[in-house]
């Protein structure tokens, strides 16, 4: 697992191993190259989230290609200290915040984190299979957490079903790669 373009282009990251067990399930270099290619300028000079972050990948990747900021939640303990360790290894420590947070009680505590006008782009990557994923979207399209056409880029397994339009974000991009599954939305 590495970083494929920009300021870190080629950094490996540290991947998880045999202890995080199903903690983590990184996303692809050939899924992540695809949805950067599709994000393309819209990535540069924004204000990142990354939730569900395991590995920090997403939200890296975005920081490498210059987005300003990130900010990398996770519900673990041992895997918000690999996404720091990440962090550190792609020298992003002072354009990143790490938080340990349980996604499934809500995103309230980010009112305080996020950037003036809301967050650019979130990378919402829970656990397949469970609600996780449609309760988290359907918080970003409720709360004030998004900037004017914000987008959020979900993941989950291919074989799911989500909305066209959620309250104020509308799909504009579907699309498989291997088992992963990803919904691109925008605020509109």
């Amino acid at each position: 697992m590495r970083i494929i373009s920009g300021s870190a282009r080629g950094r490996k990251l540290l991947a998880p191993g045999q202890r995080f067990g199903d903690l983590i399930r990184p996303t692809s270099d050939r899924a992540r190259e695809a949805i950067f290619s599709i994000l393309a300028a819209k990535v540069v000079g924004v204000g990142v989230l990354d939730l569900f972050a395991g590995t920090g990948a997403m939200g890296l990747e975005a920081l490498s290609r210059g987005a300003l900021s990130a900010v990398f939640v996770d519900g673990q303990r041992s895997v918000v200290e690999l996404i720091a360790r990440n962090i550190a290894l792609c020298g992003f420590a002072e354009r990143a915040t790490v938080l340990q947070k349980d996604l499934a009680r809500g995103l309230a505590f980010l009112s305080a984190k996020q950037p003036v006008g809301g967050f650019d782009l979130v990378f919402l990557d829970p656990p397949y299979g469970g609600m996780l994923a449609l309760r988290g979207l359907e918080s970003l399209a409720g709360g004030n957490f998004l900037a004017a056409k914000g987008i959020v880029v979900l993941e989950d397994a291919a074989e799911a079903q989500y909305p066209e339009n959620m309250g104020v974000l509308a799909c504009f991009d579907q699309r498989r790669y291997g088992e992963a599954g990803f919904w691109l939305y925008q605020y509109t």
